[in-house]
């Protein structure tokens, strides 16, 4: 099983070895999530390697150990590491020596039955490995660097991902020594989770409790086989015995995974009994009842009372109230596997013992990777958790609720999240011990009743999410696979503003069969106005339905609790709950029949689960603030430190302009050099009023661009100051959230449509949708039905008036685009130019670079001129054109035309005379207002003194012909 550091490894991109070694490193990847250790910090870690005994008689193993022992001579507190599934003590390592660079004791080991301990894999049998944990916590109360609550009492936390997840959970219920516990994408119920049935009521307020049957329920059989594969490999002595010892399995650090079963128990290979090759050809790691369980559930699909037994035995739910010590439940979105309602069980049944309980989801798990940040995040709240409750120090991390912000899109690629970066805070997860209850909104459904085939074999079977890979949906390039005749579908009306989903939706449905039992599975799709479909996190809802009516006319009506989920549906998309026969994953029936879906009552509302909060753009950073302040309490360098970034921050505060709002855009000696000498820009000062569309002019290699970047942030100048309505520009500076840019690319996804594009961005910037004026921007790409097209079916000039509306999102004050007419024809050339100066006229800025000269003259009120880094020319395109030239003079009496020019070859340097375009006159620097008024004075009635040349002759004097 993977924990959330595996989250983030690369993965192999092709091929059937490929998709065999994602599979493995998904099951394999075992790290915790804290911050990368310090190379200086790295070598006051001191090691020490053991082998611990463990356990009496047949059960008796050794545990291959490493403790991390930190600097310092007083005693710390202690944290054990346990791995996930199919990994050992190698597969934490990284993370124990993070843990002991923070002061703690580490001790990392390998479970019994992988790495290089002995024994054989019991799933958490508290027997065998959750007795292993309190061996290795009697271990800690010796050691005299770990500080002690009592005698033989060790202040104690555990902690892992996925199977040690389960560790921590049933090693806090069974021993009382354990001080506080962090598991993550783990389960409550391996019943639950390995033959779900999602169906009937449930008992409980919270967001995401799913009912389950533990009688009956729907073998979960691609992911249960992928575990026995992975520790069902013949193993140890007997392998060698058998002549397969030079081969093996490995875990996801390169270190051998078969269990070393010392030299002195290898058998003779002419001493081995068939019976007892065939075992353990077929059982590998696992004990016997594990493998009986196993093959049974494999052989008939179906939950007996022997298997329930042997999960159970492995599973927290019947312990929860047992756990007394504070428990943070991280649990992943993005999880077919560990799906939210086992947090949500875990969640139920440790609060109600009155145990300090903290849930946090994020937007990743079993099926997909998140983003560095989510990851960087949850590594601060496990360290902080342990901070807190084995050391007393730091913030008090509280007993609240965290959830990814929700969007409307899914996994991309390999099952790689989307979006994630943005945090929600509620005070506290609905329904638990004095929290309110969940709040429910009601979507109606619609459909009339409906026959559904469930084929012989159970194939073909719909795909939609293959384990560990993510959704299929997004590999597929956003469209899972329905087999016509086999689902049954009931939609809402297009919604009129935005829901947001957080946890598990119900809605009761009615079905008839003719045997009276139904394998089925619900799911709920999000479609988009032009059909397009998005199946949530790739979750389906599996139902094991037994005692239905046979009569269709007279189907019994079942509540349906769908899969947790955190998904936004957009106003104007639509809900539909689909309710299939097959799917891919799971156990089907051998035997074909006919169903008969409905809406109970002919029509029923789906009631989604809500969660108020408040949305956090940047809660990694400010975590690291808390820690940064207990830093400084250590010693006189880190209090230096803050000081110095005290007065930077107030420098920069100093440094706002008071005419910011005036001044939307200052540029003042900006330089920017590069390493090996080149300067691209050089001394650059300029600025650009409130309500001016400014062209930004040059040949290649002017500096325009580099300017730009640097304007956007995504590069620091070497000398000088940008300001944005006053405030300094730079990487991350909060400004720039009013500056809208297309520089260098459009940027867009090819797979999604134009329409998701733009959603797409927008959730990027956290932002509220009701601000993106969503429908501004589309009037301004003009692509009608194209919008909700793929973008790689689009044209270059398609592609471009999207990016273009996306810069435009949210109608930002300051508007930045780098040459906004490529691809476009001259109509739609025409229409930009519209566009941008009205939006300059709403007091607005607008800056272009553009290398069409003729439609820099036509759009732009004001021009910048660069050449070779540096700015050669600034003012209005008037006086940029009109500087040295002629001009052409329209009299509105032709009789006048002589007597013109004899009053303005009188003016000092001015020459004229009659050309095939009329009267011009070059004026030789002399100030074109004093011409005209000369005129005027003569009496003579002028209706035309407009500068002769263009702004292209303009910019060919200022900058050369080359």
């Amino acid at each position: 099983m993977r924990s959330l550091r595996g989250l983030v490894r690369p993965r192999p991109r092709s091929g059937a070895r490929a998709t065999s070694a994602v599979l493995v490193l998904l099951l394999l990847s075992t790290g915790l999530l804290f911050l990368a250790p310090a190379a200086s910090a790295a070598q006051e870690v001191r090691t020490e390697e053991a082998r611990v005994p463990s356990g009496t008689g047949a059960d008796a193993v050794e545990l291959d150990t490493t403790l991390y022992l930190p600097a310092g001579s007083e005693p710390a507190p202690a944290v054990v590491l346990a791995h996930g599934f199919g990994g050992s003590k190698q597969s934490v390592a990284a993370d124990a020596q993070d843990l002991a660079e923070r002061g703690y004791v580490v001790l990392a080991y390998s479970a019994r039955g992988f790495g290089s301990s002995t024994g054989e894999i019991g799933l958490n049998d508290p027997r065998y490995e959750i007795a292993d944990l309190s061996t290795l916590i009697d271990l800690l109360a010796e050691r005299d660097e770990v500080e002690l609550d009592g005698d033989g009492d060790p202040r104690v936390g555990v902690t892992g991902g996925s199977y040690g997840g389960g560790v921590a959970l049933l090693g806090a219920a069974y021993d009382e020594r354990i001080d506080a516990i962090a598991p993550q994408i783990t389960w409550s119920s391996l019943t639950a989770a390995l033959f779900p049935s999602q169906v009937g009521a449930v008992d409980a307020d919270t967001v995401a409790a799913v009912p389950q049957d533990g009688d009956a329920g729907v073998y979960k059989r691609l992911w249960a086989g992928l575990f026995f594969g992975i520790g069902s490999a013949p193993s140890g002595g007997l392998l060698d015995a058998l002549g397969g010892g030079a081969g093996g399995t490995e875990n996801g650090d390169g270190a051998d995974a078969r269990p070393a079963l010392g030299e002195s128990s290898l058998p003779d290979p002419a001493s081995v009994e068939p019976d007892e090759v065939e075992q353990a050809l077929i059982c590998g790691r696992f004990r016997a009842d594990v493998c009986a369980a196993y093959q049974a559930a494999a052989s008939t699909g179906t939950l007996t009372p022997e298997i329930a037994a042997v999960l159970e035995r492995g599973s927290p739910a019947g312990v929860l109230d047992r756990i007394e010590a504070p428990t943070l439940l991280i649990q992943g979105t993005q999880d077919s596997l560990f799906g939210l309602g086992q947090a949500d069980a875990n969640a139920r049944g440790i609060a109600a013992n009155g145990t300090p309980v903290k849930v946090v989801w994020f937007a990743g798990g079993h099926d997909s990777s998140t983003s560095d940040r989510v990851t960087a995040d949850l590594r601060e709240q496990v360290a902080g958790w342990f901070d807190f409750h084995l050391r007393g120090r730091g913030a008090d991390p509280g007993t609240g609720f965290e959830y990814p912000a929700p969007t409307g899109l899914g996994a991309t690629g390999l099952g790689r999240v989307q979006g994630g970066d943005q945090t929600v805070l509620a005070d506290a997860y609905p329904g638990l011990v004095d929290a309110e209850s969940a709040e429910r909104r009601q979507i109606a459904l619609s459909g009339p009743l409906q026959p559904v085939v469930t084929p012989a074999g159970g194939t073909p079977a719909a795909l939609t999410t293959v384990p560990g890979l993510g959704a299929l949906t997004a590999a597929l390039g956003g469209t899972t696979l329905e087999i016509p005749g086999q689902f049954a579908a009931f939609e809402s009306e297009p919604l009129e503003t935005a829901v947001e989903v957080v946890g598990a939706p119900t809605v009761d449905v009615a079905v008839a069969a003719p045997g009276g039992s139904a394998t089925l599975f619900a799911k709920l799709y999000d479609v988009g106005p032009g059909g397009t479909t998005t199946l949530p996190a790739g979750l389906v809802a599996p139902l094991a339905l037994t005692g239905l009516s046979s009569d269709p006319t007279r189907p019994t009506t079942v509540q349906v609790t769908l899969p947790g989920i955190v998904h936004r549906f957009e106003a104007g998309h639509t809900m539909r709950l689909v309710v299939s026969s097959t799917d891919q994953a799971f156990a089907l029936p051998a035997e074909a029949a006919v169903y008969s879906v409905a809406l109970a009552d002919g029509g029923t509302d789906l009631a989604v689960p809500q969660v108020d909060g408040a949305t956090q753009t940047d809660s990694g950073t400010s975590r690291w603030w808390v820690l940064l302040a207990a830093v400084i309490g250590l010693g006189l360098l880190a209090w230096a430190v803050a000081l110095l970034w005290g007065r930077h921050r107030r420098r920069q505060v100093s440094h706002v302009e008071p005419d910011g709002e005036d001044v939307p855009l200052r540029f003042e000696g900006v330089t920017k050099a590069y390493k090996d000498g080149f300067v691209a820009v050089r001394d650059l000062s300029f600025e650009v009023r409130r309500g001016q569309v400014l062209g930004l002019l040059g040949p290649n290699g002017a500096g325009k661009t580099t300017s730009l970047r640097m304007l956007m942030g995504l590069i620091r100048p070497t000398e000088g100051r940008i300001s944005i309505f006053g405030h300094a520009a730079g990487p991350g500076a909060p400004v720039l959230s009013r500056l809208g840019s297309f520089v260098e690319g459009t940027g867009l996804q090819p797979h999604l449509s134009g329409r998701d594009n733009l959603r797409l961005y927008w959730a990027a910037t956290g932002r509220p949708a009701e601000d993106a004026h969503m429908e501004e921007a589309i009037e301004v790409a003009g692509l009608g039905a194209a919008l909700d097209r793929p973008v790689r079916r689009y044209s270059q000039g398609m592609r471009q008036r999207v990016a273009i509306a996306q810069a435009m999102l949210g109608l930002p004050d300051l508007l930045v685009l780098d040459e906004p007419t490529n691809g476009l024809d001259p109509p739609q050339i025409h229409a930009m130019r519209e566009v941008l100066r009205s939006y300059a006229a709403t007091g607005r800025t607008v800056i272009v670079s553009s290398h069409l000269l003729s439609e820099i003259e036509q759009t732009c009120s004001h021009v910048v001129v660069m050449a070779k880094g540096q700015k050669i020319a600034q003012g209005t395109v008037e006086e940029i054109v009109g500087t040295g030239g002629a001009v052409l003079v329209g009299l509105v009496d032709d009789a006048d035309t002589d007597r013109a020019i004899a009053v303005l070859e009188g003016l000092p340097g001015v020459s004229a005379g009659r050309t095939d375009e009329g009267l011009v006159a070059d004026l030789d620097g002399y100030s074109r207002a004093a011409a005209l008024q000369a005129l005027v004075a003569a009496d003579i009635e002028v209706d035309e003194f407009t500068p002769r040349r263009r702004l292209e002759d303009a910019f060919l004097a200022l900058v050369g012909e080359n």
